[in-house]
């Protein structure tokens, strides 16, 4: 039950209950004071940790924004881009949400604290202040009227009168005051109601306001998350696919170091101690250098350089090399030593010393020592029998023949006695998958790849960066800077490729799956390096940009005018804003996410290939990001065997999207590669597109790209 109503009418009879009614409300105010503090307490402590909080927040924004990861090698991929703006873009999401919090902290102080303060001291502490009075005069009444009743009936009548009148004028005072005192508690009774509730209601609805807006923030944010998502799978998948062949590649080196020594300026190079020779009586000293030798020009450079002292370099000496010959044991007490002799050196000769006696000998034998016709027919052999036999079949190129048969082809091939007397186009002892793996193995099988040692980097610089333009100029140029024998066979090659490309729909070899597979084959490098691996997804878009443009590259001049130095330049990810279409336009519709599974077949195994195998999108990415991809190793130069061929299948690695959904905006398209459509138009088989911020559906039969804001899931 609440709180009895005070009567005015009980002021004047001040009954028990009465009394008992106004300590009821006197409590209930007290309460409410109480109440009052403890929510203005908490209210100060939910501000200083509301602004504690904030700081934190901002910090952390700080160190997102200021880090910044390291690519490996010399571009990255725009996945990788992506990811590295991510930190900036999750630093400016929190910098913009503790934006709000403040303006929330600032508003709990306006909106609750003050005015519950005001109320407790102007409302709570004026009845208290009338409370006082009211006990007062109650005290002061009923101690008066008993005064008065004491008072003796002989007294003479003026003073009985005039303290009757006295009594009478008191109470007068106390009932008015008894009257103001009940109107003010219950006037405050009701007043705090909503005196009380409407700064609670005012700082509720700030923080609906701050929650709602880091709703919207979100909301603005997600179209970056969900192409956030799928830059992180693209660079786990290229992960997948390169971990292997760097772990291949570094126990091929733990195997054999020598034969996989880098390919530079230098004919050997590696440590050696020199011995400095010091006044007497000290004797001479010990010093590790860093030695490198060019035998062509007999340079040699030393570098002293110790790993103990913080690994700092010291000034280097080149000098021209005359002589080098072995130090007897008994002519110094230190094994694996040998004397060099400089012409530009005024002390001669240099006394070394090596790690081992194997080393000794090989520093010492080096300081001392100094596209036919029948590749052409090879080549338009195969493309004869496959281009007859073989365009429509699917996984072209990607499906390998049996090892033994594509090694006995090749041998025949080879022979120019045999050659002319095999008919690939009409026997059926070769199959389409036979061919195709001896074409390659014969490419791979050159000692120098087709595009060659020499430009491999100029290739690969330009299919890092830059607009689409600008990589098919940078490729045509340097195409034309060939030796006149690889550009014809490339052409070739590219030529039939491109054909190959154009029956897709039937064999589902598209250019991203093509530049898959002949990107190794065509431009391999000159040495495994885990830097080669990195470069190989960039190769395969040199040789989407070949069949893409085969006609401009191949039959036209490249502009005499382009520079051959490519810039590398980095530019932040373009993402299009939400719920607008993206300005400007795109050369291709991007591909779908796929992963490249690397799927070897056994020697002499007839099992025949997968069929289910899923291929990736009908389109490249050479105007867009790169595709990871796995090198195949080529043969030796000097090795006759064939190595087992490698394929490739591509495979969806998940399906974020794959619904039906519903227009809720009008859009016309930009490019051919987008969708028109009206409000409630129907999509079907909706994915997630490569493109930040664009979906790929079906409308009405025709497949194509959809703004992602612009449809709303069935």
């Amino acid at each position: 039950m609440g709180l009895q109503p005070l009567e005015f009418s009980d002021c004047y009879l001040d009954s028990p209950w009465f009394r008992e009614r106004i300590r009821a409300h006197e409590a209930e105010l007290e309460k409410t004071n109480k109440f009052i503090k403890e929510l203005l307490k908490d209210g100060k402590n939910l501000i200083a940790a509301t602004k504690n909080l904030s700081a934190a927040q901002r910090k952390f924004a700080h160190s997102l924004r200021d880090f910044k990861f390291e690519f490996i090698g010399d571009a990255e991929t725009d996945d990788e881009r992506c990811i590295d703006a991510s930190l900036r873009e999750f630093s400016n999401f929190l910098k913009n949400l503790e934006e709000q919090r403040e303006i929330l902290a600032l508003s709990v102080t306006e909106t609750l604290i003050k005015p519950l303060e005001k109320f407790r001291k102007e409302q709570l502490g004026a009845v208290k202040e009338e409370k006082k009075k009211f006990d007062k005069e109650t005290e002061k009444n009923y101690s008066f009227l008993e005064k008065h009743l004491n008072l003796s009936a002989r007294k003479k009548e003026p003073q009985l009168l005039e303290a009757d009148y006295q009594v009478e004028q008191n109470r007068k005072h106390f009932y008015e005051l008894s009257l103001e005192y009940v109107c003010k508690l219950q006037e405050i009774q009701e007043r705090k109601k909503f005196e009380c509730v409407e700064p609670v209601l005012s700082f509720f609805q700030g923080i609906f306001t701050f929650y709602h807006q880091g709703y919207e923030l979100a909301k603005d944010f997600n179209h970056y998350k969900m192409a956030l998502q799928i830059n992180i799978q693209n660079t786990r998948n290229r992960f997948e696919g390169t971990r292997s062949e760097v772990e291949e590649l570094m126990n091929k080196i733990r195997r054999n170091p020598q034969e996989h020594k880098r390919a530079n300026q230098f004919t050997i190079e590696g440590y050696l101690y020199v011995q400095e020779k010091r006044p007497a009586p000290f004797g001479s000293s010990w010093v590790k250098h860093y030695c490198m030798y060019r035998k062509e020009t007999k340079k040699f450079t030393m570098i002293p350089f110790e790993h103990r002292s913080g690994g700092k370099i010291g000034d280097g000496n080149v000098f021209l090399l005359t002589c080098c010959t072995k130090r007897n044991v008994d002519t110094i007490d230190r094994r694996f030593c040998f004397d060099i002799e400089a012409a530009d050196r005024s002390v001669t000769p240099v006394t070394m010393q090596a790690f081992s006696e194997e080393d000794r000998k090989l520093v010492m034998m080096i300081m001392f020592s100094a596209l036919d016709n029948i590749g052409f027919t090879i080549l338009r052999k195969c493309i004869s029998a496959i281009e007859t036999r073989g365009i429509n079949d699917q996984g072209l190129y990607r499906v390998v023949g049996v090892s033994s048969k594509v090694q006995r082809l090749l041998s025949l091939l080879i022979d120019a006695n045999t050659c002319s007397e095999i008919d690939l186009e009409n026997s059926i002892d070769w199959d389409v998958k036979t061919i195709t793996s001896a074409m390659k193995q014969y490419l791979r099988s050159l000692p120098e790849p087709l595009m060659t040692y020499e430009l491999h980097r100029e290739f690969i610089i330009p299919a890092k960066s830059g607009s689409p333009e600008s990589r098919v100029n940078a490729i045509h140029f340097l195409v034309h800077k060939l030796p006149e024998k690889n550009k014809e066979m490339l052409d070739i090659l590219v030529k039939h490729l491109a054909n190959v490309a154009d029956h897709a729909k039937k064999n589902l070899m598209t250019v991203a799956n093509l530049g898959v597979v002949f990107g190794p084959t065509l431009m391999r490098p000159q040495e495994e390096t885990v830097a080669a691996i990195m470069d190989l997804k960039f190769q395969n878009i040199v040789v989407e940009i070949l069949i893409e443009n085969h006609e401009k590259i191949f039959k036209t001049l490249p502009d005499s005018t382009f520079p051959e130095p490519i810039s590398v330049s980095v530019s932040p990810p373009n993402v299009p804003p939400r719920q607008s279409r993206r300005q400007g336009q795109r050369n291709k519709r991007p591909l779908a996410v796929y992963n490249l599974c690397l799927e070897l077949d056994d020697v002499d195994n007839h099992s025949p290939p997968r069929e289910d195998t899923p291929t990736g999108s009908m389109d490249s990415l050479s105007s867009h990001s790169p595709t990871p991809a796995v090198s195949s190793s080529p043969l030796e130069p000097d090795k006759n065997h064939l190595i087992l061929e490698t394929y490739f299948i591509l495979c969806p690695t998940f399906s974020v999207l794959n619904r039906r959904a519903r227009a809720v905006y009008p859009c016309e398209a930009e490019h051919s590669s987008e969708l028109s459509f009206q409000i409630g138009a129907v999509f079907e088989d909706v994915q997630l597109s490569r493109e930040p911020g664009w979906l790929e559906g079906t409308l009405n039969g025709r497949r194509g790209l959809i703004p992602q804001n612009y449809v709303q899931f069935l």
